[in-house]
């Protein structure tokens, strides 16, 4: 599968909690030379990264660069994005390539102590209370117990619960589960947090409250890789995002330059109506039709500019009441791609 843009080859002890000053850097990716890219090492690296289970494929040849800011991550179920951050956060090792934390394999001691990793799944020691979960897993990394209580009140004054952190974790809302996991991900001040699915499942106001914290952390300098399958939460984050599809990187950077890349990489459509004929002499009269082809009962149409070509085709088919079958993109990366663009997945 293509991708739409081309990706180029691309030890420090546990600090106090006390966060860096607030910093100007907004996350970007190695495939968008326009974005200023701080100097310095990146915080995670992506080189060439595939990973297999048994016979199927994870995600095939990915590159990728991340500093401080926010990344989102998006992509349809089962397109890889769990795997990726099963890779970047070191539970997983990749059968080609390589993935790094501030310079260190992702599976090392070394690179766990910059990372800070919130999974979809929620895995709780449910009877307790979330002050002493938090707890407990400050020390379970290995700090002692007047730090470690330090470190439990300052993350949960920083993610909103320390006025509710004594209730069991039984009888938490979806948005409380998801702030303790956050708090524990940020008990050793870690440089990058990945987050899987952070906003599923909570309430208007739950998203809300966790966009504006992940912006406050972002603003600390904190990188952040926010995986979701929802676009539109992503948009309220950051414009700064990759699509992947079927395993690999579809498209990568802000949403203007997908969007502006997009118009200028040709699209094949197929389309099947029952009044094809008149179909297609209305299409051929747009600017954005490179040529229709007729063929196996379908119009096989190429068309620039791909968000004008939709839009002028909904048009037509209200004005002229033409029923269509079947409606597809042969282009398998941009297919996905698009789907996000305008709403909805193509096929």
């Amino acid at each position: 599968m293509p991708d739409l843009l081309e990706f180029p080859d691309a030890e420090r002890r546990d600090r106090p909690l006390t966060l860096p000053a607030p910093s100007a850097s907004e996350g970007v990716l190695a495939a968008v030379p326009a974005l200023a890219r701080g100097a310095g090492q990146p915080v995670l690296l992506f080189d060439r990264v595939s990973k297999w289970y048994g016979p199927v494929i994870g995600i095939n040849q990915v590159t990728l660069e991340l500093r401080p800011g926010i990344t989102g991550l998006v992509g349809h179920n089962g397109c890889g994005k769990s795997t990726l951050l099963r890779l970047a956060a070191g539970q997983i090792r990749p059968d080609l390539g390589s993935v790094q934390i501030a310079g260190h394999d992702a599976w090392t001691a070394d690179a766990k102590r910059h990372i800070g990793y919130c999974p979809e799944l929620d895995i709780f020691y449910e009877e307790m209370s979330g002050r002493r979960f938090v707890q407990t897993m400050a020390r379970l990394v290995g700090y002692p117990r007047a730090e470690a209580l330090q470190r439990t009140e300052e993350t949960l004054e920083l993610v909103g619960m320390n006025d509710r952190a004594d209730r069991r974790i039984a009888g938490y809302s979806k948005g409380m589960r998801q702030r303790i996991k956050l708090a524990q991900a940020l008990l050793h001040d870690p440089e990058l947090l990945l987050l899987d699915e952070p906003l599923s499942g909570i309430d208007p106001i739950g998203r809300r409250e966790s966009i504006d914290l992940f912006k406050e952390l972002s603003r600390r300098g904190k990188c952040l890789l926010i995986s979701s399958h929802e676009l539109d939460e992503l948009e309220k984050l950051t414009d700064h995002v990759a699509i992947m599809a079927a395993g690999r990187i579809a498209a990568v950077g802000t949403l203007t330059q997908i969007r502006d890349l997009l118009d200028d990489h040709p699209l094949s459509i197929r389309i099947a109506s029952d009044q094809d004929r008149l179909l297609a002499t209305a299409l051929l009269e747009l600017d954005e039709v490179v040529g229709i082809d007729r063929l196996d009962g379908y119009l096989l149409i190429r068309a620039k500019t791909p968000r004008r070509f939709f839009q002028r085709l909904g048009e037509i088919v209200l004005d002229r009441m033409i029923e269509i079958r079947h409606l597809e993109t042969l282009d398998e990366s941009t297919r996905d791609v698009l789907g996000y663009l305008l709403g909805g997945k193509l096929r």
